[in-house]
């Protein structure tokens, strides 16, 4: 699925994502910093992923992992710095949380600083428990 805005491009199609990219946000990220580019790239096979193009160079990244039925989790929301400031945060949720492929599910994220882009899209603010890494696991887990 496309939507276009000015001259961008928001697509669902994973095969034009550029892994590269979206590795070099997640890094400089408070969430992801650790994250290595394998477990990047594993995230990101099994999520419905958004990629934000301009003039065909990534400019924007979203992913929800769903089980197509009835919860997703929206996770590494980003826009690439010199593109911020220009409401595509908030278009890009815009289409995550209305895309067919999430109709009809909860939808959960979590943030520590962008409570004004979600909260008008309908998120709130609720209480959750957190394990970051299941019982003999090690590591893994989003960092916050």
């Amino acid at each position: 699925m496309n939507w276009h805005r000015d001259d961008y491009l928001l697509t669902d199609d994973k095969t034009r994502l550029d892994l590269k990219a979206v590795c070099a946000w997640l890094r400089d990220s408070y969430w992801a910093a650790e994250r290595s580019r394998a477990v990047v790239e594993k995230s990101m096979e099994g999520s419905l992923c958004f990629g934000l193009f301009h003039g065909g160079v990534q400019v924007g990244f979203a992913r929800a992992v769903t089980d197509h039925a009835t919860f997703a989790y929206i996770a590494d929301v980003i826009i690439a710095p010199e593109h911020r400031g220009r409401g595509l945060g908030k278009w890009l949720m815009e289409c995550v949380v209305n895309h067919p492929g999430l109709a009809g599910q909860t939808l959960l994220l979590r943030t520590r600083d962008a409570h004004g882009l979600y909260e008008p899209l309908g998120f709130e603010r609720m209480e959750c428990l957190k394990m970051t890494a299941g019982p003999g696991a090690k590591g893994g887990g989003e960092n916050e």
